[in-house]
């Protein structure tokens, strides 16, 4: 018997590895809010820690004092970034709110982490060239494409078929930060390279089909409205996995679209080939975009539209990479 739980407590099944419970309410919340695949791992993950921080004591148990003393210990012994110990407060703020259907007014008084205001790293045009210069293959097309439109890193390894529009040159982003659509411009020089891997992704899909597989993930209720939908070409990623995997949140197999860690990693290799001293990641190519855009005389709104930005504000701070700061002035030392 001393392996039961005590009262007001969660078990291992629930704080650790299992799927019962607490653990399987947040899970069915999250999928309910159609919130992505890596939310729902990063927001279990820390309401799982927060559980066995405090003795796999029931949350409703808890309160800000432990909420507050949990969050303390990410920035004073993890040394954890800003950005995730503010993940890690969205997750139990979720727990609390959606899960255990909390409303208290503990919650309003959590601050959240101050985040830093830094500048964005940017490549200059002559580094993007040489970076990528070092990549081949479908590598090298992706990180063309991403600094080329502006989309984040997600945003383009989830790209459909369809989503691709030739003729008026355009690409349309679905389901980007904040659920939003837009669209972005698709580089007239990348066009003979997409339509090749369009044509590669047809015969693979053709292949899939053959072998009684060829079925993608559906975002929210499509594959209930559109139940063949998830065969069709058009729905098919635009850079898709090697094989065909099974599907966490269903079971079913499908083709995913590539694993974003192989561009990580591709971009690194092409950082140091290239001898290029600044951190290099793939929203450092969203950064590039859009400076090199503002340099090239277009307005701020455009390039807002572009990246998708709900406030310019946001897009303001590339003006601020730009020569019209301390760069622009001239010493009165070599006057």
């Amino acid at each position: 018997m001393d392996d039961q739980p005590k009262d007001g407590a969660v078990s291992d099944g629930q704080a650790g590895g299992g799927r019962s419970g607490l653990i399987e309410d947040v899970v069915r919340r999250l999928r309910v809010g159609h919130y992505s695949l890596r939310t729902e791992r990063a927001y279990v993950g820390w309401i799982r820690r927060f559980i066995l921080a405090n003795g796999k004591r029931h949350p409703r148990e808890l309160g800000v004092t432990h909420v507050e003393a949990f969050l303390t210990g990410l920035a004073v012994d993890g040394r954890v970034a800003a950005s995730t110990q503010n993940q890690a407060l969205s997750a139990l703020l979720f727990l609390y709110r959606e899960v255990l259907g909390q409303k208290l007014a503990w919650m309003d008084e959590v601050v959240r982490a101050k985040r830093p205001q830094r500048l964005p790293t940017v490549l200059s045009q002559q580094e993007v060239r040489a970076l990528l210069a070092q990549m081949d293959g479908r590598m090298a097309l992706l990180a063309r494409l991403l600094y080329g439109t502006g989309m984040r890193l997600m945003e383009g390894v989830r790209l459909r078929v369809k989503d691709l529009d030739f003729a008026r040159n355009e690409i349309t982003v679905r389901e980007g930060k904040g659920g939003k659509d837009r669209r972005t411009v698709l580089p007239a020089s990348l066009v003979p390279a997409l339509h090749a891997e369009v044509d590669r992704v047809h015969v693979l899909h053709r292949q899939d089909l053959a072998n009684g597989a060829g079925e993608v993930w559906l975002p929210h209720a499509l594959s209930r409205k559109y139940p063949k939908a998830a065969r069709e070409a058009g729905w098919q990623y635009v850079f898709p996995a090697r094989a065909i995997s099974l599907d966490p949140r269903d079971g079913r197999w499908r083709r995913h679209h590539l694993d974003e860690a192989m561009l990580s990693r591709a971009l690194k290799r092409a950082q140091a080939s290239a001898a290029i001293a600044k951190p290099v990641t793939a929203h450092t190519l969203r950064h590039s975009f859009a400076t090199h855009l503002i340099e090239g005389g277009y307005d701020i709104r455009t390039v807002q539209e572009l990246l998708g930005h709900k406030d310019v504000a946001t897009t303001q701070i590339y003006t601020h990479v730009l020569n019209r700061g301390a760069g622009a002035v001239l010493s009165p030392l070599d006057r």
